[in-house]
């Protein structure tokens, strides 16, 4: 691979740092709903039963299993010579993905609307980030 960091489009890293600092952002939201709804319960660990805080977890939880891989996708592509508009295709995608899981899954444990388009949208990102991935490694 010699020669791809000066292939490497300092826009397209600044972009992608910047959808990672979006995302770091919304998992620090969504630490603090869980924080405090664990203060007001008075539940040092677990759920203590208490189904708000039970859905606030896993609400963060899911976005725990699901950034790290996004970050890695957002920090590959420029590396590998990635253009702006797939950082941004993937990186929007991932981070509209995210949002609206959290608030589908935030109102209902059921199938929702935002839990459903959240997950095809962060999965959409994941498998054209890593095709875009394979592309740009072995061209």
């Amino acid at each position: 691979m010699p020669g791809t960091l000066a292939a490497m489009d300092a826009n397209a890293l600044s972009f992608a740092a910047s959808y990672v600092a979006v995302l770091v952002l919304l998992g620090v939201v969504l630490t603090f709903r869980v924080i405090f709804v664990r203060r007001s319960a008075m539940v040092g660990i677990g759920d203590g039963g208490n189904k708000e805080l039970a859905r606030r977890i896993r609400v963060h939880g899911n976005f725990c299993e699901q950034a790290p891989m996004i970050f890695v996708v957002l920090a590959l592509l420029p590396v590998l010579g990635a253009r702006e508009w797939l950082v941004h295709a993937v990186g929007l995608t991932a981070v509209t993905g995210r949002v609206l899981h959290a608030i589908g899954l935030g109102q209902s444990a059921g199938k929702s609307f935002g839990r459903v388009a959240g997950m095809v949208l962060t999965t959409a990102a994941l498998v054209v980030g890593a095709i875009g991935i394979l592309v740009l490694a072995w061209r």
